[in-house]
């Protein structure tokens, strides 16, 4: 696992295709915005974690 620190305005590009920056980060809350290819799938860990118990 690669750990980064990014400041608001920084990004890190990913497979040259993935681009995620740093939008705002503000009393410990980070936002991100992603720009990925539509065939890459995006989703939050806490939604597949709740998923991951049903069929």
């Amino acid at each position: 696992m690669l750990v980064v620190g990014r400041k608001p305005g920084q990004s890190i590009i990913i497979d040259n295709r993935i681009v995620v920056s740093v939008i705002m980060s503000e009393d410990g809350q980070l936002r991100l915005a992603i720009d990925a290819p539509r065939d890459v799938p995006i989703v939050r860990s806490e939604l597949l974690e709740r998923n991951q118990g049903q069929p």
